[in-house]
């Protein structure tokens, strides 16, 4: 898939609204909450116009016995891609629109993915710095696959200076 990085857009908020009120209408009680998280959370960061949203969920497994109804709605059904524990589906195909990551209540990525979203809302400066690396690197590279990971110290990085703020 190719890089689409563009600047912040007001509407994020609102496409993540409508999808999580959509996903209650499947998932019912099932779905205790859900979190706009990643970069398009973040007022005035640069983003891949993707929507990342988290459903904590009761029970993962059952979120399983959902994957034939939301590939019927036309979402592709990853498991857990790479992270022990995450269910996730994409919306939108070639054009993506959203990445749905359920996890289980107790699951400690819930936590890393919310305290790194907090610490960018509160650090604008952090902002400014990722959104000037991400714009780099999509000048350098075409496909997700090349800029996705020549992100992934940088962000690491920012991570720990997240955690180290929540601690304090």
């Amino acid at each position: 898939m190719k890089v689409r990085l563009t600047d912040y857009s007001v509407n994020w908020t609102q496409m993540f609204q409508n999808e999580a009120e959509f996903l209650k209408t499947i998932f019912g009680d099932e779905i205790i909450q859900c979190e706009h998280f990643g970069s398009t959370s973040i007022l005035g960061m640069k983003a891949k116009p993707v929507i990342d949203m988290m459903c904590i969920v009761k029970s993962i497994e059952k979120v399983d016995l959902f994957n034939s109804q939301m590939a019927d709605l036309s979402y592709d059904v990853a498991g857990e891609w790479g992270i022990a524990g995450r269910r996730l589906f994409r919306k939108g195909g070639e054009n993506r629109t959203h990445h749905i990551h359920f996890y289980e209540v107790d699951n400690p990525e819930i936590q890393r993915h919310l305290i790194f979203r907090d610490y960018l809302r509160a650090h604008p400066q952090e902002v400014i710095n990722y959104s000037r690396f991400k714009e780099e690197l999509a000048q350098r590279f075409e496909h997700t696959s090349e800029y996705s990971p020549a992100k992934k110290k940088f962000v690491s990085e920012l991570e720990l200076k997240a955690l180290s703020w929540r601690k304090q």
